[in-house]
């Protein structure tokens, strides 16, 4: 059984197609990247899985569950984080999430048994009593967490989690996604712009005006949409190049020389080991899978 299974799933605003005929499935236990600029219906299609936005057509399955029928059984396995807050700000941290617990029917023991394991995971003793507004992105990014995951759901949907965050708290707040994962089977639904976020994930699809335009692991779209670069810096012949047919580009002191992969790549220097001596193979990237897809540059989730 899929943790998330859509089928044929449109939603329009008017004339915009804000997810547009989009199918795809998320495995149980998997980290699941979801790419798209703003716009692209990554939102969208949060909102429908969430509950809190109608479909058009097509079905949506969480767990199992048909959300046309089985709503109130979803919200319970699903834990979300917003790309904004959320929490109340005049209230304390320890308020906030206990306020939170008692919607899913956590109290008194068990919510002192399940604050105590999430202060563990996110280190907020010394914000526990403070109020959430008076803390810092990071100390808040962290909270946002420990309340999505504070009724253990079975699916955490993060909706560009790291944004803003420094450097350290990155790091910690994909260390404790990780550990649960592997511990837990937690199933991982994520929207980022951070491509090295999406080269961890296990699948990917990438939207763009509300249709998939790619989908599969990191490595199959690096070979299916990107391009090895070979760097040259020793001063090479421009004419040489030329009349041995290599697509290259000069920039800054050095030159770039496409290669579909590595073994095109090791082909080519062996091929001009006469003119290369000082070289490196650089491995195509996902913002080059993004960009050859869409067409476009995906940078703080803005178009370039």
């Amino acid at each position: 059984m899929n943790a998330i299974e859509i089928k044929n799933l449109k939603k329009y605003f008017g004339e915009v197609k804000a997810v547009d005929d989009i199918s795809l499935k998320v495995k149980q236990g998997e980290l699941f990247a979801f790419l798209g600029l703003n716009g692209a219906g990554k939102s969208t299609t949060i909102s429908i899985i969430c509950g809190t936005l109608k479909k058009d057509s097509g079905k949506v399955f969480v767990n199992g569950f048909d959300i046309d029928t089985d709503i109130d059984k979803i919200k319970k396995d699903i834990g979300i984080v917003f790309q904004g807050s959320a929490l109340d700000k005049p209230l304390s941290v320890i308020e906030n999430l206990r306020s939170r617990a008692a919607l899913y029917g956590i109290f008194g023991k068990d919510f002192e048994n399940r604050i105590q394991k999430i202060n563990e995971m996110f280190e907020l003793d010394e914000v526990l009593n403070r109020p959430y507004g008076k803390l810092s992105g990071g100390q808040k990014r962290r909270v946002d967490f420990a309340r999505a995951l504070i009724h253990s759901p079975k699916i955490l949907i993060l909706d560009e989690p790291t944004t803003g965050l420094d450097p350290q708290s990155r790091i910690l707040v994909w260390k404790i996604v990780d550990k649960l994962r592997k511990e837990q089977g937690l199933t991982v639904f994520l929207t980022t712009h951070y491509m090295e976020e999406a080269a961890e994930a296990d699948y990917v699809v990438i939207l763009d005006s509300g249709k998939t335009v790619a989908d599969g692991t990191p490595n199959f779209l690096k070979e299916k949409y990107s391009f090895d670069t070979l760097k040259v810096y020793n001063a090479v012949d421009k004419e040489v190049l030329k009349q041995r047919n290599l697509e290259f580009k000069e920039e800054n002191g050095y030159i770039k020389i496409k290669a579909k992969n590595i073994a095109k790549a090791k082909q080519i220097l062996i091929e001009n080991a006469d003119i290369f001596d000082d070289f490196e193979i650089i491995k195509g990237k996902m913002d080059d899978v993004f960009l050859n897809a869409t067409g476009k540059v995906l940078q703080g989730g803005e178009q370039k």
